[in-house]
């Protein structure tokens, strides 16, 4: 299976106009928001509870964040040029978080534009998507960079989820998706290529869904899952890791086999449970 052809145009689309709302830390103490990130999905085989938005803001510029940013579960959704809720290629984020920034607590609600840009190392906990415009997170440091996703989830992702550009690591756990394309892509054909590594424990994907992760086997990617759970794929259609052949010249990757080998797709079957 290979990726759409528009994918091309994506992975080199331009770093996007330097529009910018810095916004402040909420003081909002989230009790609630930290006991639902904390307990989700601790019952076996039952479907994350999803959270209530605290109102809602509209967002018209990116807002850049350094430091942390607590979005007290407000929902916030694209208006004026950040409106796009699709596809269109080139779209600015909601927020673009700078080298060391922390985002928590928020509902990224439709149109949700391209999300989350991380220019370096990250955290994003307790993030929550409801319609994923282009992408939900796009991650674009160097190869020291760590991005860290803890809590959340994503629903309604016609393409990704996660777009992986940069270098580094990314490690994803106690998520949730629904209704999405692919979970997570190291670019397969940006023209500036890196090693990526990536970890995925702890998370919950509900059918319909084609991958959880594309990787590019010869550029050295590597992706562990551990404790995931599919639920509705009694078929065994979502593939768990897919395997591709990246490039730098802005071609469409192929794809280079699938399934658990122990080193670039790291799992196995007892690490995945259907329900």
């Amino acid at each position: 299976m290979t990726s759409r052809p528009h994918h091309r145009a994506r992975h080199r689309r331009r770093a996007g106009r330097r529009r910018a709302a810095v916004g402040g830390a909420s003081a909002l103490a989230l009790t609630g928001a930290a006991i639902l990130t904390s307990t989700m999905m601790s019952t076996a085989g039952a479907a994350t509870t999803w959270p209530t938005a605290n109102g809602s803001e509209p967002v018209s510029a990116t807002i850049a964040v350094s430091g942390t940013r607590d979005g007290g579960l407000k929902r916030y959704y694209g208006s004026g040029e950040l409106a796009g809720d699709g596809q269109e290629e080139g779209q600015d984020p909601l927020f673009r978080l700078a080298d060391g920034a922390t985002l928590k607590n928020v509902v990224i609600g439709r149109p949700g534009a391209d999300g989350i840009h991380c220019l370096g190392t990250c955290t994003l906990q307790n993030v929550w998507w409801e319609d994923v415009g282009e992408d939900a997170a796009t991650f674009r440091g160097g190869n020291s960079a760590v991005y860290t996703v803890t809590g959340g989830g994503a629903k309604k992702a016609a393409d990704k989820v996660f777009q992986h550009n940069g270098g580094g690591r990314l490690v994803v756990s106690k998520f949730a998706a629904e209704d999405f394309k692919t979970l997570y892509r190291s670019c397969g054909n940006c023209s500036t290529q890196y090693k990526r590594t990536s970890v995925f424990d702890t998370v919950e994907v509900t059918a319909p869904g084609s991958r959880l992760v594309g990787i590019n086997t010869n550029y050295g990617d590597t992706a562990t899952l551990r404790n995931i759970t599919l639920i509705g794929d009694s078929g065994k259609k979502i593939v768990p890791c897919q395997k591709y052949i990246g490039n730098d010249t802005g071609a469409e990757p192929t794809t280079n086999g699938s399934g658990p080998d122990g080193t670039s797709c790291d799992y196995t079957a007892s690490d995945i449970t259907y329900r």
